[in-house]
């Protein structure tokens, strides 16, 4: 049995080193958004959902050649995985490719392109995943026929071990990644599957079918279940899918304030989550007594357990705010007590009723997420969010409770408990406050994306937040930002496009030019609070030079045919957060490139330095090998870097050159915050405090240019743990938050 726990601890660990690599994938080939994310992570659940009925079903008795034995069938589906690390990315590769080929000859509208990606990215998948999901049926099967008296609760123990090798795969993959890329990542996972092929292949030879079977413990003997039992079991299999993997999106929103939203921010989230899945499975496969269903007690409880982080978040709680993340642990511990307990109970050690079983757990795990993300959370937010998905838990509990329940562990039992429960999951849903109103909102909006919070009364106050996370203030680098590329341009700019509206600054500040200006917004909120930061944003989005799109921007910029003289990009803080290298890499200049008018202008702006001198060399090696002319300049406000880069010679003008090609209106807009007295002293500041490009390389010469498969800015961990002054300055952070001077 020791084989088959490392067989499924190494196939956990690849399955989330699939999955991460996966969607990141994906993302770069089709677009950074929600839509995206529901569907790539979609198609890996109905993969695996699929897998496993389709294994069980293919398993029952008389169908599998008597002479062949289950555990080679595991084999070929551990190949098949290893396999699909090395086409995976090809073939998301061709399915860009082709819809590339549809979108030339007639523009697909948005819900047609999600569609046809949708079509792309399930053909790719799926079968990938369902071999995956397949392991399950397969294992179980050889377990069934070598170990006859071990089979009973033969499901909880694979599933033990491939939670626990999940565990693993939240947190080691992201060090692979800094180290080899995604490519060789990849790699890393399939040569794994290829030896789990190989050792299931020859192990399948040294075992022979046991003739006698072992005694089994007294509920193993009850082999029957009732068709209403069964139903019961089935809706609590889906219900704790869809509540798991709902929460999970709820968690993201509470938790970025906490954790922040790089890429390790959401891997301490999963790793927590499956580490109190795994104790929760530990815990079921040490108890003595074998259990039917979960009692009305347990039930209450996981209702309970579903609003206990929205306490923990509480602004007004005296806690540290990392360790608010312990919130989710009740929660996970309870849904990986009872996951496997329901479904020993529904197969008994049957592959087939087993991977149905799982079949429609993994159902609620695809439908939870879009129920959250797509409904719940725009209409309800988090708080609201997260008692919709309790109150079924504590209702089934209230009834369970006061009827005679067949199902449960102790027929008859009745408890107050769960009424208990009910009313303090109430009470803390109602008592606590939300994560948004420790920064004293003036507005609060929530869609698909985000939440959104517009805060502070006067201009130095006034920020804009997303999920908890400073995004920008009020500043005079967002208007240079538009300002001093086009007043470097040889002639007059017609056009310009804007990624990342933010408080909308940088877009009002093209407009002052009186030229048309397209502005790209990930968030629909974010433009919704542009209102509250300007006082004539209204006026603005009614003017025909101005037009503002909900779309991520590096896929706005692939599906469009037009050009413009001024790219300004402006990612979202900080430059470590998820995703953020796709808008800084190799690939993505070269798409913006096709949009520049030969003479035209990209403005990238850099938001810190000397923080990470890796991460700066990286995007200004990338920039250097994208464009022949590149000119870099500190801001106005001393911090951060204006990059101008371009195909044609950026012409080297004074300040009062600059300042006299400005408009009327776009002068007024320049020195509406200052600081300096005029535009040419504006200017001035900013012309003299250009440096070289080399210089910023020299940093740290050895770095590669940041590109998609290496995105250096992401993945960090392993640099900063071998810089001994970072580990200090963390050190003596984490000392002074304790209250101990170092």
């Amino acid at each position: 049995m020791r084989w088959y726990f490392g067989f499924f601890f190494v196939s956990g660990f690849c399955s989330i080193l699939y999955e991460l690599v996966w969607l990141r994938l994906a993302m770069a080939q089709f677009a950074v958004t929600t839509a995206l994310v529901s569907i790539v992570l979609s198609a890996f659940m109905i993969g695996l959902g699929f897998g496993s009925w389709a294994a069980g079903h293919f398993l029952r008795p008389g169908r599998v050649p008597v002479n062949f034995p289950p555990l080679r069938f595991y084999a070929l589906t551990e190949l098949l995985i290893g396999i699909s690390a090395i086409l995976v990315p090809r073939e998301l590769s061709w399915g860009r490719a082709l819809l590339e080929r549809l979108d030339a000859g007639n523009a697909l509208s948005p819900a047609t392109y999600y569609a046809a990606a949708g079509i792309a990215i399930g053909v790719t998948l799926v079968p990938w995943c369902a071999c995956m999901g397949a392991t399950f049926p397969f294992a179980m099967a050889a377990i069934k026929e070598q170990f006859s008296g071990e089979s009973i609760r033969s499901f909880s123990y694979l599933y033990l071990a491939n939670v626990l090798g999940a565990v693993m795969g939240a947190a080691v993959p992201l060090l692979l990644i800094e180290e080899f890329g995604f490519s060789g990542t990849l790699r890393v996972g399939a040569i794994l599957n290829f030896l789990l092929a190989a050792s299931a292949f020859v192990f399948s030879f040294s075992t022979s079918r046991k003739e006698t079977v072992a005694a089994a413990s007294p509920s193993a003997l009850r082999q029957s279940v009732s068709p209403d039992a069964r139903r019961w079991l089935h809706y609590l299999l889906f219900a704790t899918g869809f509540t798991s993997m709902g929460v999970e999106v709820v968690w993201i929103r509470l938790y970025t304030p906490a954790l922040g939203t790089v890429v390790y921010a959401f891997a301490s989230i999963l790793g927590l989550y499956l580490a109190a899945t795994y104790l929760g499975s530990r815990f079921y496969r040490r108890r003595k007594r074998s259990e039917d269903a979960p009692d009305s007690s347990l039930l209450a409880w996981l209702g309970f357990s579903v609003v206990l982080p929205l306490v923990l978040c509480d602004p007004r709680l005296p806690l540290l705010y990392p360790l608010r993340v312990v919130g989710i642990l009740p929660f996970s511990f309870l849904v990986g007590y009872v996951t496997p307990m329901i479904l020993d109970r529904v197969s008994l050690g049957d592959p087939d009723r087993a991977g149905r079983g799982y079949a429609i757990n993994i159902v609620g795990c695809v439908l939870g997420p879009l129920a959250a993300g797509f409904f719940l959370l725009p209409w309800l937010g988090e708080r609201g969010t997260l008692l919709i998905f309790a109150l079924p838990w504590i209702a089934v509990s209230l009834w369970k409770s006061a009827e005679p329940a067949i199902h449960q562990a102790r027929p008859g039992s009745r408890s107050l408990r769960p009424v208990t429960v009910g009313i303090a999951s109430l009470v803390f849903v109602v008592g606590s406050k939300s994560f948004e109103s420790q920064f004293h909102p003036r507005e609060v909006r929530h869609d698909n994306t985000a939440t959104v919070t517009a805060t502070g009364v006067t201009r130095i106050q006034k920020q804009l937040l997303v999920n908890g996370m400073g995004m920008t203030g009020l500043t005079p680098i967002t208007k240079m930002m538009a300002h001093l590329p086009l007043a470097a341009m040889q002639r007059s700019p017609r056009n310009a496009l804007v990624i990342c509206f933010g408080m909308g600054t940088t877009h009002r500040s093209m407009l002052s030019w009186g030229i048309a200006s397209t502005a790209v917004e990930l968030v629909p909120s974010v433009v919704s609070v542009f209102p509250y930061f300007h006082a004539n944003a209204a006026e603005l989005l009614r003017s025909p030079l101005s037009r503002v799109v909900i779309d991520d921007g590096r896929f706005f910029l692939e599906r469009s045919n037009e050009q413009y003289d001024v790219i300004v990009l402006d990612p979202p803080p900080p430059v470590e957060a998820a995703a953020s290298s796709l808008l800084y890499s190799k690939e993505f200049y070269a798409i913006a490139k096709l949009h520049l008018r030969p003479d035209g202008i990209l403005q990238q702006w850099f938001p810190t330095g000397g923080k990470d001198p890796a991460i700066i060399a990286s995007v200004a090696k990338a920039l250097q090998q994208s464009f022949p002319y590149v000119r870099v300049f500190h801001s106005i406000e001393g911090w951060g870097y204006h990059f101008l880069a371009s195909t044609s010679p950026i012409p080297s003008l004074s300040a009062a050159t600059m300042a006299s090609r400005l408009p009327r209106t776009a002068s007024a807009d320049l020195m509406e915050w200052g600081p300096a007295a005029t535009p040419e002293e504006e200017f001035a500041e900013v012309l003299r405090q250009e440096i070289s490009l080399d210089s910023l390389i020299g940093q740290d010469p050895g770095v590669p240019a940041m590109q998609d498969d290496r995105p250096v800015n992401e993945y960090f961990i392993l640099r900063r743990i071998r810089e001994p002054q970072y580990m200090g300055r963390v050190w003596k952070r984490w000392l002074a938050r304790v209250g101990i001077r170092s």
